[in-house]
């Protein structure tokens, strides 16, 4: 089992050249900019500022590392922030950036365990969201998602996008869909446990 008060983080990588080795198993979150990844890595740790919560979504273009002790499973877990995609106001530059860094990712030899998709429960997915998830399904990367920010609908409203997400997400088949708020804290129990599964099987 985990211990996430032993969370802390690592290093920041702009640049292909900058990825390390791929020496733990990794659990990687991805999504777009204001989906609320660094506030939910924040109460997953349990730490107020750990990850960092930028004010301007898509102002940084870094994959962020943290390592968390696996306790008496032994050894060491990375938790893995990739840059948030579908930032209108990026430049041109940034996006081709952005995109060489997340192919160099993905496409070298990591310890992935999980991707963690992270999509804003009150709205559609994307079209971005539905690139990045056909993109997992492709790679056959084992993932699941994660719906942030449950706790902004009201009870009806959030019923209706159970819903109409069933179909929206038809194309995952059935891999989990678990329901968080980085406010209340809904979820975050059930995403600890689909994390360590992941891990540890």
């Amino acid at each position: 089992m985990m211990n996430y008060n032993t969370a802390f983080f690592e290093a920041a990588f702009g640049t292909p050249s900058q990825l390390g080795v791929s020496d733990l198993p990794e659990i990687v979150f991805t999504g777009r900019s204001n989906v609320g990844k660094s506030s939910l890595l924040n109460k997953l740790f349990n730490r107020k500022s750990l990850a960092r919560v930028s004010s301007e979504p898509g102002k940084t273009i870094t994959v962020n590392f943290y390592r968390v002790s696996a306790g008496g499973a032994g050894g060491d877990v990375r938790f893995v922030d990739l840059p948030g995609y579908g930032f209108a106001k990026r430049s041109a530059g940034e996006k081709r950036r952005w995109a060489d860094l997340l192919d160099y990712y993905f496409r070298t030899e990591r310890n992935i365990k999980a991707v963690v998709q992270l999509i804003d429960m009150r709205h559609p997915p994307t079209e971005d969201d539905i690139v990045m998830l056909n993109y997992l399904l492709e790679m056959d990367y084992p993932f699941f998602v994660v719906l942030t920010k449950c706790d902004k609908l009201k009870v009806t409203a959030r019923s209706r996008r159970r819903e109409l997400l069933r179909e929206e997400l038809a194309l995952i088949g059935g891999r989990p869909v678990i329901e968080v708020s980085a406010v209340t804290g809904e979820g975050i129990d059930e995403l600890k446990r689909a994390v360590e599964k992941a891990v540890f099987g």
